[in-house]
């Protein structure tokens, strides 16, 4: 009673780019992330190029990373890269106390992300309200 599943004989080859031990957190990089998922890879890049925010630089480099990946490793063209999935992961927390008054001490805590960028040779994919 069990039917067979029918295998793909094209199977997608997956271009991936991970930077472990970002010093953000996750909650500052997600907005950056949901930004870029979707669009072509060269928009991406100057859109991040002209981005105000201090992270940019390092999922800039991530991106770049992930599209010579995908041109070394697989022969990909680099026009027609999208960039399909981009998330993020919690690493450690440094914990560090800052001096206070009356001999106090009060808590810092220094967050570092997991960066994980995967490419795909695809058309682009449907937009939900994005203008690029």
């Amino acid at each position: 009673m069990s039917k067979k599943k029918k295998k793909k004989d094209k199977k997608k080859k997956v271009v991936k780019s991970v930077n472990k031990n970002l010093r953000s957190s996750t909650r500052k990089l997600n907005p950056i992330l949901k930004a870029i998922v979707g669009k072509k890879v060269d928009i991406v890049l100057r859109n991040l190029t002209f981005s105000e925010k201090r992270i940019s630089k390092d999922v800039k480099k991530t991106i770049s990373s992930a599209v010579a990946n995908a041109e070394n490793n697989f022969q990909y063209d680099i026009d027609k890269l999208i960039v399909k999935e981009a998330y993020c992961g919690k690493q450690i927390v440094m914990k560090r106390f800052r001096p206070r008054a009356k001999g106090r001490a009060a808590p810092i805590k220094k967050p570092y992300s997991n960066l994980t960028i995967i490419l795909s040779e695809n058309k682009i994919m449907e937009k939900h309200g994005t203008k690029s």
